[in-house]
């Protein structure tokens, strides 16, 4: 039966792994092992009843280590450090000349498997950063030339300027004198993504919309 340690990963990988265990309570035998503590390190999670064999065994397994490494989260990192430690302890049970390190069930982890497991914790990390990024509220007031300047094909101007991360909200016509008025208006930006400055500056007041935009100032800036 050969099952990779990325198959483990997917539903097809658990079910074999399920058969596999149906009548027994370790992986090697009626003793926990480092073959198990590989495997345990390979399962993202408790599996759940979806897995009968895998779950029970997953459960044992778990409390095992607890209890052998008391104060530590049991999970894929801690269960490599236990299996450095189980290693320790089982070579006394081991004939000279016997390597277990090799596991001919689940095969080693490959170098293309590792490339694989590492751009997955690159990708999570990355998602994390994301979902973490800050954001702000905006009000910005946009200043026409005179007072025969289209204020709704300024309006218009300004919020089809679109990006990733900027959100135009509700607006409103300020009067300024003189027949003169302004547009206040709101925007949500993720601050990772969108500088207002740099929205101004390269946007805003640039061909073509400076046609009708005379300059914009923040007004106001708060963070969500």
């Amino acid at each position: 039966m050969a099952i990779s340690f990325s198959d483990l990963h997917t539903e097809a990988g658990l079910k074999s792994l399920d058969a596999f265990l149906s009548g027994k309570k370790y992986i090697s035998g009626d003793k926990l092992t480092r073959d198990d503590i590989k495997v345990f390190a390979a399962v993202l999670g408790k599996p759940g009843a979806g897995f009968p064999n895998v779950d029970s065994w997953y459960e044992c397994v778990s409390s095992l280590l607890a209890a052998s490494f008391p104060g530590k989260a049991v999970g894929v990192k801690f269960a490599g450090q236990a299996a450095a430690a189980s290693a320790t302890a089982e070579e006394k049970d081991t004939p000279a000349g016997d390597d277990d390190d090799d596991l001919d069930l689940f095969g080693d982890e490959t170098e293309e498997e590792k490339k694989a497991a590492e751009a997955r914790e690159a990708a999570v990390k990355a998602s994390s950063k994301k979902k973490e990024s800050g954001k702000s509220s905006v009000l910005l007031e946009v200043k026409p030339w005179d007072d025969e300047t289209d204020m709704k094909k300024l309006e218009e101007i300004v919020r089809s300027i679109e990006m990733p991360g900027l959100l135009w909200g509700a607006s409103k016509l300020v009067a300024v004198g003189y027949g003169i008025k302004k547009l206040q208006i709101m925007m949500t930006i993720v601050d990772d993504l969108v500088s207002v400055d740099t929205l101004i500056e390269e946007q805003l007041t640039v061909e073509p919309a400076n046609e009708y935009i005379q300059s914009c100032d923040i007004v106001a800036f708060n963070k969500i």
